[in-house]
């Protein structure tokens, strides 16, 4: 499905700089779980339709991880979070469903997805906030 696609993307977004070149693998981490969060069924919620960026965002928010969650936003310094943090934030199954896809266990997923999601959200969110429309739209824009 799209999340192959959408790894992708990640991948090439996070690549340019330095996670010890994991930027495929972490991009196909984020794209699994982000796949793994807007589902098949269309996502009813503030509006992102094609773009689970901002369901994930709200999660951590309500978990306790506002603080940090915000600051990927900004323009500012991103406040790290652990992947037990992470691991805790999601739901359980979402989590599973995302580690199967990558080929990894739960828990280096959830290290992944912590090491990983700040830069993204921060590179997605140049304006401070997360822009409308697909995800798939908003990753192509800031290759550019």
């Amino acid at each position: 499905m799209a999340g192959n696609d959408l790894g992708s993307l990640l991948g090439g977004l996070l690549g340019g700089g330095g996670q010890g070149g994991q930027g495929g693998g972490a991009g196909d981490i984020l794209g699994a779980l982000l796949g793994a969060l807007g589902g098949g069924n269309g996502h009813a919620g503030g509006g992102g339709g094609n773009n689970p960026l901002g369901g994930l965002m709200d999660m951590l928010t309500r978990s306790g991880l506002a603080d940090q969650a915000q600051s990927w936003l900004g323009t500012g310094e991103n406040q790290p979070v652990s992947g037990s943090q992470i691991a805790e934030a999601l739901p359980d199954g979402t989590l599973r469903k995302a580690a199967e896809q990558a080929g990894v266990s739960p828990e280096q997923a959830a290290d992944q997805i912590a090491r990983s999601l700040p830069q993204a959200v921060d590179k997605l969110s140049p304006e401070g906030s997360i822009p409308s429309g697909s995800l798939e739209d908003i990753i192509r824009a800031q290759n550019l």
